[in-house]
């Protein structure tokens, strides 16, 4: 006898019902009620329905996040009103009538970012908030560098980073008299994001969210007077010395042979004009990743990060015989980069590596009393870079919302390709100023006879060899997270890749750091582990570090083998483990 197949219930298709009524978008509200139709049969539409509507989306530290569709649980233009205003009740409470709060507002080319931007830009204009919005879509840097420049109390960028192109989603940063000291134009961090989240009315009527038809200002675009754009660029040229002190600088910018890819997303002509206004005239664009493109046509997965997605870089790079790669994730507040080794041919560098190569860059003009600063799972490198400058260092937690707010903060950075480079102008990672502080640096290399690559090998030799690997394990069921980490903390390996474990902490505790769900594991031979859940994605993430001293540069490629053989044996081992 056939099984039957689930229906949804009838209080899933009352809510259904209700949220159709009110849903503004015409868009969203035909594609409900095709997949209630649907949902009918059962199967797959069945699970979509009970799932669009299964919660509300969270409102957190990262702000919103998720796919684009009908429902409370994802991303569409009803819990975007309801989000703004929200948003709109916070700042008016923070003023308490002291001032009129000021937004601003950017977006980038994803499908819906310029709707659900100029919909919070009605909402918080209705609430008696001033606003401004960004022209076009832009970079998330210049979003969050115009929070701190126009004095804004708050900026909200609609955009999903590099998340897949049917997601969308929501930061939101604070400044202005809302936030004063080191976290000045930051993102959101706790107790505020809590705060904010309180004030969200999931149940409120749609109808009774008041929209302003204008009294919004759009900044002034390109080529106009006050060009955002061109304000930002000529801000962030202060993190390079000028070309015109130097004719030696300029030639070496002027030789330096670049391939840019912005993966589809708005980071191609901000990028672009950064390098040409600094002196780069040998920028070659990848044709088919140059404009902005929702639908990521060319790549699996628009993440520098993901297998594949520079592949067509580095096939320019060869054609072009150029001496750097970089690559910025859709809405450019990551950079990634690749460079040629001698005897390996080219490969995409560790976000780690890039972190280190910043860091010694900036580093030795660092004001007296500055601090390095990196995230719990990056390397331990940058501290030993920070000692040697004289500088201090800083652990913080995950997430560039507690880098940023590093006080004295010259340079931090994160392994997932984000880094800060001027924190005095961008209050966040920014993948524009840092791709152009990485691109003056190899010109320079390049011009005194030297590279990217040797440079790591001098650190190396200073410092030791810092070898970093990551194991993913992902799970169909996020509750499983949880169940893996509390077994990790029950019964923690005594051993890891041979070497006993000599230190274990529940990062969870808290102490230094305020708590966070993590696990730290540091051996005998002074390797480290750190086993987190993902904030993003259903699985278990394990950063690992070794470290294996070396003293000539005759004796790297065999530190280097030692480093592989340890790192693969680690990744094994716990692959067995977290399987159990």
């Amino acid at each position: 006898m056939p099984m039957s197949t689930p229906q949804p219930d009838a209080g899933l298709l009352d809510r259904v019902a209700a949220w159709a009524a009110q849903d503004p978008d015409a868009v969203t509200k035909a594609q409900l009620l095709d997949l209630c139709a649907a949902a009918a049969a059962g199967g797959d539409a069945a699970a979509e329905l009970a799932d669009s509507f299964a919660s509300n989306l969270a409102f957190g530290t990262a702000g919103l996040r998720a796919e684009l569709g009908p429902g409370p649980n994802r991303m569409n233009s009803m819990v975007v009103r309801r989000t703004a205003a929200g948003i709109g009740r916070f700042l008016l409470d923070a003023a308490a009538g002291a001032y009129v709060p000021h937004a601003v507002i950017g977006f980038d080319a994803r499908h819906n970012s310029e709707v659900f931007a100029r919909e919070s830009a009605a909402v918080l204009t209705a609430a008696g908030i001033t606003v401004q919005l960004l022209p076009t879509p832009l970079p998330t840097p210049v979003l969050a560098w115009a929070v701190r420049a126009l004095g804004a109390e708050a900026g909200i960028m609609v955009t999903a980073s590099h998340n897949p192109p049917a997601d969308n989603g929501y930061k939101v940063y604070t400044g202005g008299r809302a936030e004063t000291g080191w976290g000045q134009g930051a993102q959101i961090v706790s107790p505020v994001d809590a705060q904010i989240a309180a004030q969200i009315d999931h149940d409120e009527p749609i109808a009774s969210i008041a929209l302003a038809n204008s009294g919004w200002e759009v900044l002034p675009g390109a080529g106009e007077p006050g060009d955002m754009e061109a304000a930002y660029l000529a801000a962030i040229a202060s993190v390079l010395p000028a070309a015109t002190s130097s004719a030696a600088l300029g030639t070496a910018r002027e030789n330096l042979r670049i391939v840019l890819t912005p993966l589809h997303g708005v980071g191609g002509h901000t990028m672009t004009q950064a390098l040409g206004a600094a002196g780069f005239s040998q920028v070659n664009l990848v044709p088919e990743q140059a404009e902005p493109d929702p639908d990521f046509p060319t790549v699996a997965f628009p993440n520098p990060e993901e297998p594949g997605a520079l592949d067509l870089a580095l096939a320019l790079a060869e054609i072009t015989d150029a001496d750097l790669v970089i690559a910025n994730d859709p809405d450019a507040d990551r950079c990634a980069a690749a460079v040629k080794f001698e005897h390996n041919g080219w490969r995409m560098l560790r976000g780690d590596e890039v972190g280190w190569l910043l860091g010694a860059r900036c580093a030795p003009n660092a004001p007296e009393g500055s601090v390095l600063a990196n995230s719990i799972v990056s390397s331990r490198m940058l501290a030993a870079i920070a000692a040697q400058h004289g500088l201090k260092h800083e652990n913080t937690l995950t997430g560039f919302k507690w880098i940023s707010r590093v006080p004295s903060l010259a340079f931090g950075y994160e392994e997932a390709l984000g880094y800060c480079v001027a924190p005095s102008l961008v209050r966040d990672k920014d993948g524009i100023s840092a791709g152009l502080l990485l691109a003056d640096y190899a010109a320079e290399l390049k011009a005194a006879g030297s590279s990217l690559p040797e440079v790591l090998d001098s650190l190396a030799l200073a410092h030791g060899l810092h070898a970093t690997d990551q194991l993913s394990v992902r799970v169909a069921d996020l509750s499983l997270l949880d169940t893996m980490m509390a077994s990790l903390r029950l019964n923690p390996p005594a051993t890891l890749g041979g070497e006993e474990v000599s230190e274990f902490e529940d990062l969870s505790v808290g102490g230094v750091l305020p708590p966070t769900d993590g696990l730290r594991f540091l051996t005998t031979a002074d390797t480290r582990v750190i086993i987190r859940p993902s904030g993003t994605e259903p699985k278990l993430k394990c950063y690992l570090e070794l470290i294996v001293p070396v003293r000539h540069a005759a004796d790297l490629p065999a530190a280097r083998a030692t480093a592989a053989t340890g790192l693969a044996d680690i990744k094994a081992e716990l692959a067995a483990l977290l399987k159990n």
